[in-house]
């Protein structure tokens, strides 16, 4: 089950969910989706609500068998112990969201509801949708000790903070992991455990990445790689569990390109011919996936 409520929003984008979901009264939606579309609708939602409001409330596998996210609201979902509540509002920290607000460059009403508009006439077969261009994003990146969130660690995490397409900011640390880095990362990613042994670990960096990139869009090769250890460390940590829309360069890539052998991060830049500095450490991948977005973002079909 999902759910959509919609404040002070364009009509154009209240009328593009009744596609997916049924409208009960006016701005509320329910309705029934696998996590991809529930995840294109609400990147949608955060990107044409403009000024509005926006909560999305939806089942999942968790203790409370339920999660949601909210856009522009004076309530904000907090993880406490494991559970979803919805923090009370505090003039303090309202006063800093307005300013965030206040601070990111957008588009005039007028062309809100204009790509609003071209939004609903998109045709909703089966057939490659092209993505709305992000301006204003921050790009992800992290590297780990292994493939599993359960039995691994991150060692480096890092983020660009791009605004109007320029690279505004960036954000990057080494992790001190618990265990040794095993010889085919270290290999890899030329991270050690001595080298790593001095660095700060994961709960004291955590909280200053999820500041950086705040509730901007993110964009990412391999989401689901990245946000699943995000998400366990945020668990572990007691931390707001990570909740932004997203933007999976590898899918788009698998919907446009056809003629490479894989859609490794490396294979897609040789493609493009974008040479990296470095390859497997987190800042210069994020680096490199900005630029592969940016390329994505001009070759694809309308």
């Amino acid at each position: 089950m999902l759910v959509v409520t919609l404040t002070n929003c364009p009509p154009a984008l209240r009328g593009d969910l009744t596609k997916w979901l049924q409208e009960i009264n006016t701005g509320i939606y329910v309705g029934n989706s696998n996590a991809r579309v529930r995840d294109e609708l609400w990147r949608r939602i955060v990107e044409y609500s403009g000024t509005g409001q926006a909560t999305m409330v939806f089942n999942t596998n968790n203790e409370q068998g339920m999660d949601f996210r909210v856009h522009n609201t004076t309530w904000e979902p907090i993880d406490f112990d494991g559970l979803k509540l919805m923090l009370r509002p505090c003039p303090a920290r309202l006063a800093k969201k307005q300013k965030q607000i206040q601070l990111r460059k957008g588009f005039s009403t007028t062309e809100k509801n204009h790509m609003a508009r071209k939004m609903v006439g998109r045709c909703h077969s089966g057939t490659y949708q092209p993505h709305a261009t992000l301006n204003t994003y921050v790009v992800i990146d992290i590297e780990t000790t292994g493939l599993s969130a359960k039995d691994h660690e991150i060692i480096e995490i890092a983020a660009l903070l791009v605004v109007d397409n320029c690279i505004e900011s960036e954000f990057q640390a080494l992790i001190k992991p618990s265990c040794s880095v095993p010889p085919e990362i270290e290999a890899l990613t030329g991270l050690s455990t001595e080298s790593l042994k001095n660095e700060r670990v994961i709960s004291e960096v955590i909280p200053e990445f999820l500041s950086f990139i705040d509730c901007y869009p993110i964009v990412c090769h391999n989401t689901d790689f990245d946000f699943v250890f995000l998400r366990t460390i945020c668990k572990q940590c007691g931390l707001q569990m990570l909740s932004n829309s997203s933007v999976d360069t590898l899918q788009i890539a698998r919907k446009q390109i056809t003629d490479v052998k894989n859609y490794k991060l490396s294979t897609l830049l040789d493609y493009f011919g974008i040479n990296p500095s470095r390859e497997h450490r987190s800042l210069d991948d994020c680096y490199a996936t900005q630029q592969l977005y940016t390329k994505l973002m001009k070759i694809q079909q309308p």
